[in-house]
């Protein structure tokens, strides 16, 4: 080789090298700029409240500012549609929950796919649902309740939040689960069920733990069950309906909260960002703030939650088809 030829080569391979250092240093460390959480939720409520813990510590962990921004709208649709049409570069999160899977199942047409446009980061937080009735009622166990409802078919009322939440479908769920002619009445939130539940308006209801427990410990109400596969922490006297045993051996329904970004973020920002909600939620002043709204910290990997959430989807669909409910 000549001694020219051979300087044109060593010149090609440092301006390549050169080149590639230039795109590298060109492609900036994430994150490199604060990080939103949208939530579609108002602030002050369980979605709102555990985005703010969690998203302190990933701050801390990341080195930029988590801010939360709420968006609440029927259905999630305003959060979920700024979030999907993103910047995917890991920089806006969204809060997705148990809601998150019983819009896309309700909805006719939504704005975005909810397993197409969105890249699961990992779960945050559970919570349970419980059956309660009036604690001066005429039920004591959820075996009573059940028999009475066998003996007097489409007579038993079941109250719950709006229709179309993860409350009122699980209602639909229990009451197919147990092969009950029941009615599930929808109230616009959970005051106006606990207070017809006071009038004798309804005979059961079901809702989240967290906004009944002050009535559960006031002797206004009597939980029976609680929805989840396992008894509750703060009731571990209460069954869950699974120990029910027959049709009920496998009914398992709790809420859930977590993040996810937009569909095309970079597997490496997902999985880092997963790792700071995971360690997140791993710490003992986290967790200590989650049980205090009735709720368990709880992480996940991204492929998990992606899972999670697409069987979520399947069975409130089968259950609003079973349940010949009116899709929105």
């Amino acid at each position: 080789m000549t001694l020219e030829r051979r300087r044109l080569l060593q010149g090609a391979g440092a301006l390549a090298l050169g080149t590639a250092a230039g795109i590298a240093t060109a492609q900036p460390a994430f994150p490199s700029r604060p990080i939103r959480i949208v939530v579609p939720n108002a602030a002050g409520g369980a979605a709102d409240l555990t985005a703010r813990a969690v998203g302190q510590k990933m701050a801390a962990a990341l080195g930029q500012p988590v801010v939360i921004d709420n968006k609440p709208s029927a259905g999630g649709v305003v959060a979920g549609e700024q979030v999907a049409r993103a910047e995917p570069d890991g920089h806006t999160l969204l809060l997705i929950s148990s809601g998150s899977a019983v819009s896309a199942a309700l909805f006719k047409k939504l704005p975005f796919d909810t397993l197409a446009d969105f890249a699961p980061v990992s779960q945050m937080a559970r919570f349970d649902l419980a059956i309660a009735v009036a604690a001066n009622g005429r039920f004591k166990t959820l075996g009573e309740l059940l028999a009475w409802a066998r003996a007097n078919p489409g007579k038993l009322n079941v109250g719950t939040p709006q229709i179309g939440t993860t409350q009122n479908l699980a209602a639909e769920l229990f009451k197919l689960s147990a092969g009950i002619d029941a009615q599930v009445v929808p109230f616009n939130g959970t005051p106006p069920v606990v207070t017809a539940m006071r009038g004798g308006e309804i005979d059961v209801l079901v809702d989240i733990l967290g906004p009944l427990m002050p009535h559960i410990q006031g002797k206004v109400l009597r939980p029976l069950a609680v929805l989840g596969r396992e008894r509750a922490p703060e009731l571990p006297d209460v069954p869950a309906v699974r120990e029910s045993g027959g049709p009920l051996a496998g009914f398992d329904v709790s809420s859930w909260n977590g993040l996810a970004a937009p569909a095309k973020t970079p597997p490496a920002v997902v999985e880092r960002l997963s790792r700071a909600v995971q360690d997140a939620v791993a710490q003992a002043d986290v967790k200590q703030q989650l049980q205090a709204l009735n709720m368990t910290a709880r992480g996940s990997s991204p492929a998990a939650l992606r899972d999670f959430l697409a069987a979520d989807i399947r069975r409130w669909d089968e259950v609003i088809a079973k349940a010949k409910l009116q899709k929105l």
